[in-house]
């Protein structure tokens, strides 16, 4: 994913078609010079309609679509035609897309499955035609229904990537450095902090030909619930994720303590993340003797499964591959 391709956010006027008025007409024919009301009704408006896309990864086709306009449905003729309906237009989205409404912040619907559709703005619908009204006291109508008008509203799409692993670490712990070492994912790696400035996703190929989905998101700071940093703009995307693995590296001031600072971030962005499995891997380990190890796990949360991992050497990957394939099976 390239850093400007990556668009996770997007907000546009969505604005359906109105109905087709009804028709007031009245059968004449060379034969039949009073015929009785045969006015057609209108056709439907169109429909807003978000669709799921397998295929999709960020909302980059979405960017530049302030205005997503659907076709009005058609008047009614006479014979009893019905006008035709609206042509809906259908926006193709990413796996885990959310729409709200960008007024009152309600979640509309969720995007989970590909080929899922959802009704996004309805359309107006279609009016009546004279033929409706007539009675035993009014058998010559001269009105009809007018069509429902559209519905216009201002709609926000986010995307939360679905993965199975979401990797929680500091700027600069070594997430980057793992994605790319046990998956194809090649995200930009650098001894700096935000070298990650957009999620990245990586399939990691286990034993026997199965594999797992694991996402990289930006480095959390201090203060990311707060929007310090780029931790509130990403915090979204690992609310999917099954699995929480938080990186911290071993050259870390007190790993317990960045653990914890990790944590409390993340509930007070939103509490049911704790709710989910975690798991803990100490990066750069390559830098540790045994000794030293033994000295360090002292310091970690006891509750925690952990593994000291290196992805320069490889160094217990396996073994991390292994916790995560038992996590997520549980």
């Amino acid at each position: 994913m390239a850093d400007s391709n990556f668009i996770d956010y997007v907000k546009f006027c969505s604005r359906s078609g109105s109905g087709g008025a009804g028709s007031v007409h009245f059968r004449r024919e060379k034969h039949v010079p009073k015929g009785g009301p045969d006015g057609g009704d209108g056709g439907r408006g169109g429909h807003i309609i978000l669709k799921g896309n397998a295929q999709l990864w960020t909302l980059l086709h979405l960017k530049y679509k302030k205005h997503v306009i659907a076709d009005s449905g058609r008047s009614g003729e006479g014979g009893r035609r019905k006008g035709a309906d609206g042509k809906d237009v259908i926006l193709e989205v990413p796996m885990g897309t959310v729409a709200r409404d960008a007024e009152t912040g309600n979640i509309r619907c969720e995007i989970t499955e590909d080929g899922q559709e959802y009704i996004l703005t309805s359309g107006g619908r279609g009016g009546l035609g004279n033929d409706h009204f007539k009675t035993a006291t009014n058998q010559a109508p001269h009105f009809a229904q007018p069509g429902e008008s559209g519905i216009e509203e201002w709609i926000i799409l986010e995307l939360k990537l679905l993965a199975d692993v979401g990797l929680v670490g500091f700027p600069n712990a070594g997430k980057s450095t793992l994605l790319s070492s046990i998956s194809a994912a090649k995200p930009e790696v650098g001894d700096y902090p935000f070298t990650t400035l957009v999620p990245n996703l990586g399939v990691v190929a286990y034993r026997d030909d199965r594999s797992f989905v694991m996402a990289d998101i930006p480095g959390i700071i201090e203060g990311a619930s707060e929007g310090k940093g780029l931790g509130l703009r990403f915090l979204r995307h690992i609310e999917r994720n099954s699995i929480l693995l938080f990186v911290i590296p071993a050259d870390a001031a007190h790993l317990g303590s960045q653990y914890n600072i990790l944590v409390n971030e993340l509930r007070k962005y939103n509490p049911e993340l704790l709710d989910k499995q975690h798991l803990l891997a100490i990066s750069k380990s390559d830098l540790l003797d045994d000794e030293l190890i033994e000295a360090l796990k002292a310091e970690l949360p006891q509750e925690v499964p952990h593994v000291f991992i290196s992805s320069v050497t490889g160094k217990n990957l396996d073994r991390l591959k292994d916790m995560i394939w038992q996590k997520i099976h549980e």
